[in-house]
C-alpha cells in the first residue's frame, strides 16, 4: 500500500521539472551573462583613443606665438625681482643697473633681451632707488611634434619699475613702456674695500708701534678715507682694527706681549648693523 502524500522514485523521476523562474528569483543562466557588462572591452577602447589622439597632437590646439612671449616677458621680470632680492648695501640705481640688471654684450642665447631704460636714487637710508627695465622677448615659429602642437612665431615687449629700498625686499610693477629708443648705458661705480695689502700693512705697523704710536702709525698706513680705524691696548697686547662697515669688511690684528701677532676669530654678524661693528670691542669685549 502506497501512502498517499509520498512521491515514489518512479514518480520522482516522471515528474516534470520545475521551472526557476519566479518573482524576486534569479534569472537563467543564459540571461545573466548576456547582462554582464563588457568593461575591459570599454576600457581598451578608451585607451586606444586616447593614444591616437597624442599621436596625431589632435588633443591640443596649435599656440599663439605673442601670448607666449607675454608670459616669458613676465616671468623673466618676476626672475629679476627675486634675483635683486633683499638690500643690505648702500648702492646708486644707477650701479645697480649696470651690475645686477645690464645683460653682457654677447647676450647669450635666450630668446629674453634685457636692458635697463632709466634709474634715479640710491639705496641708503631712507632714501629709494627705482629702475626701469624693459623686456623684448621673440619667439621663433614651431610647426610642431607628435605630443607637440607647436606655435607661432611671435613678439611681446613689457616694462617693469623695480624699487629698492635699504634692508627691504625688492618690489617691482608693470609700466608703460615708453617710445621705442636706445637707452643710456649705465655705469658701475667702485665699490669701497680695503686694500689689497690690508694685512702686510697692518702687520709691519704692530711690529714697531708702541700703545702711545699704535692709533697714528695705523692711520697713516691706511689714509684711505672710506677705510676706518680703531685701536686700543688690552692687557699689554696691541689691538688694532681696520675696515669698510659698509661693506662688512673688517680686518682685526693683536699683538701679544711676546710679540706674536694674531688674527682673532669672529661671529661676522657682529659687523651688521645695530651689533659690536668692525671695533676693538670684537676682540676686547665681544657679545655673549
Amino acid at each position: 500500500m502506497t501512502h498517499p502524500h509520498r512521491t515514489t522514485s518512479r514518480d520522482a523521476v516522471r515528474a516534470p521539472a520545475v521551472s526557476q523562474t519566479r518573482t524576486g528569483g534569479w534569472p537563467p543562466l543564459a540571461r545573466r551573462r548576456s547582462r554582464t557588462p563588457r568593461r575591459p572591452a570599454r576600457t581598451a577602447a578608451a585607451c586606444i583613443a586616447v593614444a591616437l589622439c597624442l599621436l596625431s597632437a589632435g588633443c591640443a590646439e596649435y599656440r599663439d606665438g605673442d601670448a607666449i612671449a607675454q608670459d616669458s616677458a613676465a616671468t623673466a621680470a618676476e626672475l629679476l625681482n627675486e634675483r635683486l632680492g633683499h638690500r643690505n648695501r648702500v648702492r646708486s640705481a644707477e650701479h645697480i643697473a649696470a651690475a645686477e640688471i645690464l645683460e653682457p654684450p654677447s647676450g647669450g642665447t635666450s630668446n629674453v633681451h634685457r636692458e635697463p631704460l632709466a634709474w634715479s636714487g640710491r639705496i641708503v637710508r631712507d632714501e629709494q632707488a627705482t629702475v626701469d627695465v624693459r623686456f623684448v622677448v621673440t619667439v621663433q615659429e614651431d610647426y610642431g611634434t607628435f605630443g607637440n602642437p607647436g606655435h607661432s612665431a611671435g613678439q611681446a615687449t613689457r616694462c617693469y619699475r623695480y624699487l629698492l629700498e635699504l634692508y627691504r625686499y625688492t618690489s617691482y610693477k608693470e609700466i608703460d613702456c615708453p617710445a621705442a629708443s636706445t637707452p643710456p648705458v649705465p655705469t658701475a661705480e667702485p665699490i669701497p674695500t680695503l686694500p689689497d695689502d690690508a694685512r702686510n700693512r697692518l702687520t709691519a705697523v704692530l711690529r714697531t708701534a708702541t700703545p702711545d704710536t699704535l692709533a697714528g702709525a695705523v692711520r697713516a698706513a691706511f689714509p684711505e678715507q672710506h677705510v676706518t680705524v680703531d685701536t686700543t691696548t688690552h692687557e699689554n697686547a696691541l689691538v688694532a682694527v681696520v675696515g669698510v662697515p659698509a661693506e662688512r669688511q673688517c680686518l682685526l690684528l693683536v699683538r701679544a706681549p711676546d710679540g706674536a701677532i694674531t688674527s682673532p676669530g669672529y661671529d661676522r654678524i657682529w659687523l651688521e648693523p645695530g651689533e659690536t661693528g668692525c671695533k676693538t670691542g670684537l676682540y676686547v669685549s665681544p657679545p655673549r
